[in-house]
């Protein structure tokens, strides 16, 4: 099985104490591609530099809506300059949460959203969107800006949105939630959608697949999504697997 993780946060302090090793692992593991998308300057900084040390590891920046209350208004230029190097391949991870209470305020989220997808337009690169409870403010955004294209990781809106998003050239990327017993509205997407816009994820370190919950999550893991969209779509594994590697790798602009 050829396998990319196309969401994984290895800047996370989870991995602290062998970071460096897991990364090495997954090679033999099968996990050919890896896509380390930042939340912060920080761990963006962080992402670009993993990026450059494995091969098969690539990058993307971004500020996540939880961590966007400091946001200031020379962020762009720091985000335009880590976008410069050479293996950052997308803006994210970046959007919407209105789940925890102790957010920045949702206007606000929404204005460090548009100001990150304008910096993608400019710099012609597809971004990372994270979307939880708000799904009617994130696609108004998100269509405010039809010359961007990305993808919405770990997704978990609707049938209904899900062809609204495809219809505007979007991809949707699925992660272990897909194996829990309440997916089941994840699943009835993944059976609409088109295999040309799936990418599968782990989120890692979080959201670790059946029967592996309670673990740290790594994108070792990452064959057990394929397995769940192959069962799905009525495919082999592997068959998944191929198909969603080859969608990550041209949806970031990965050579064969």
């Amino acid at each position: 099985m050829r396998l990319f993780d196309t969401h994984a946060h290895y800047d996370s302090g989870a991995f602290n104490a062998d970071r460096l090793e897991v990364l090495a692992s997954m090679p033999e593991k099968g996990v050919e591609l890896i896509l380390n998308p930042g939340c912060d300057l920080e761990s963006s900084q962080t992402a670009a530099e993993l990026s450059e040390r494995f091969p098969f590891v690539y990058a993307a920046v971004g500020v996540h809506p939880s961590d966007c209350g400091p946001w200031e208004d020379s962020w762009p230029d720091a985000l335009r300059a880590l976008a410069a190097r050479p293996k950052v391949r997308a803006i994210g991870e970046i959007g919407l949460d209105y789940y925890w209470k102790e957010n920045p305020p949702h206007d606000f989220q929404q204005k460090v959203f548009h100001s990150q997808l304008e910096l993608a337009e400019e710099l012609h690169l597809p971004v990372i969107v994270h979307d939880r409870e708000a799904h009617r403010d994130c696609l108004e955004v998100v269509r405010a800006h039809p010359n961007v294209t990305g993808v919405y990781h770990c997704y978990s809106g609707s049938l209904e949105d899900a062809k609204t998003l495809v219809k505007l050239g979007w991809m949707l990327s699925f992660t272990g939630v897909v194996t829990y017993k309440n997916a089941r509205r994840s699943l009835e997407v993944i059976d609409w959608l088109p295999m040309d816009r799936i990418m599968i994820e782990t989120d890692s370190p979080y959201l670790t697949p059946e029967p592996f919950r309670g673990k740290r999550n790594d994108s070792g893991y990452v064959y057990r999504v394929a397995e769940t969209i192959a069962q799905v779509k009525g495919m082999t594994p592997d068959e998944a697997a191929e198909v969603t590697l080859e969608n990550g790798k041209r949806f970031f602009g990965i050579a064969p």
